[in-house]
């Protein structure tokens, strides 16, 4: 059974990479799709923002290369580049000294690659791969429903893994399936793919060892699928990590009394009602709550706005700024 379970996987790997090679993709690496107009419809404007001079481009680089996050000149200085666009080239550059991510490890006795080598420890006992995690999905689930059913834990002596683990494990690749399935870097299973979503994952699992009080929740997927587009693994890690626990951005916000979420929904409220009264009175007359569409767009860093060039913007201003920028 083994084998034609491989031969049959195989298969649909093979043609998974044969169809996403007939993709095409647009700037910011989401695939073109046509509907039933025969329009492609893609995740950017139809106008594009003017691009910096070369000077400009060279006066943002040095500004990064001598950054002090201290200074207010240097902050005002960035402030002006990203009102006026940061260069695609630049941004994973911009978001790391905003976010001061090589302080934060500096300052951190956590080992990004020791906690990998530790979970890859229960991985393996599961007979699961980190660069299959959603083809093990099933697995994950069988493994836990022979748990609950027992009603007790996985024997210590032989298993290097907990219920916690599998529970953990399977979480995170059920979201990583609906994280982004059109961009080429988590895309079907071709080996960009299979690569863009095992260090998806290993971001997301390190996170919740690092802050097993917080762990994973939904959302986090996409804003860590967002930061691996700019970063490299690791600094995608330190850069969740600055998001997740700083003050001025998304600290709190992932908490079981979702206070922090609450919080924002009042205020678009109150912003609505103020701003456009009658869409207000229509949504209430209808009985569409905003907190439906207005906890999403927080919990995902407004990653489903329809236009990515906006979506790009506002994480710009977000990690100027922090969550304030929004109101």
């Amino acid at each position: 059974m083994k084998t034609t379970s491989g031969s049959n996987a195989g298969r649909r790997s093979s043609t998974s990479r044969r169809r996403s090679e007939k993709w095409r993709f647009d700037e910011f690496g989401f695939a073109l799709i046509k509907r039933k107009d025969q329009k492609l419809h893609h995740r950017s404007h139809e106008y594009s923002y003017p691009q910096m001079s070369s000077v400009r481009v060279k006066e943002l680089c040095e500004l990064l290369s001598y950054w002090n996050g201290a200074s207010f000149i240097c902050k005002s200085q960035i402030e002006r580049f990203i009102r006026t666009g940061v260069p695609p080239s630049l941004r994973g550059r911009v978001w790391k000294c905003l976010l001061a991510v090589d302080g934060l490890r500096e300052a951190s006795d956590f080992n990004y690659q020791t906690c990998l080598s530790e979970v890859r420890g229960p991985l393996v006992d599961l007979g699961v791969s980190e660069y299959g995690i959603l083809s093990a999905i099933a697995t994950l689930s069988d493994t836990q429903n022979d748990l609950d059913l027992n009603q007790r834990p996985p024997s210590s002596e032989h298993h290097r893994y907990s219920a916690d683990d599998i529970t953990l494990f399977r979480q995170i690749a059920l979201d990583l399936q609906r994280s982004f399935p059109t961009h080429r870097s988590l895309m079907g299973e071709s080996p960009e793919a299979i690569e863009g979503q095992a260090k998806l994952f290993r971001v997301l699992i390190a996170y919740a060892k690092y802050n097993p009080q917080v762990g994973y929740s939904q959302g986090m997927s996409y804003i860590a699928a967002v930061l691996l587009m700019q970063l490299g693994e690791e600094e995608a890690f330190w850069a969740l990590t600055a998001l997740l626990e700083k003050p001025k951005y998304l600290a709190d916000l992932f908490d079981l009394s979702l206070t922090k979420v609450q919080h924002q929904v009042k205020v678009f409220d109150q912003l609505l009602k103020h701003r456009k009264p009658q869409l207000f009175q229509h949504l209430e007359s209808v009985g569409v709550l905003s907190v439906h569409f207005v906890m999403p767009w927080f919990l995902t860093l407004f990653t489903s706005l329809p236009c990515w060039d906006s979506v790009l913007a506002v994480w710009d201003l977000i990690i100027l700024h922090g969550i304030n920028a929004i109101p």
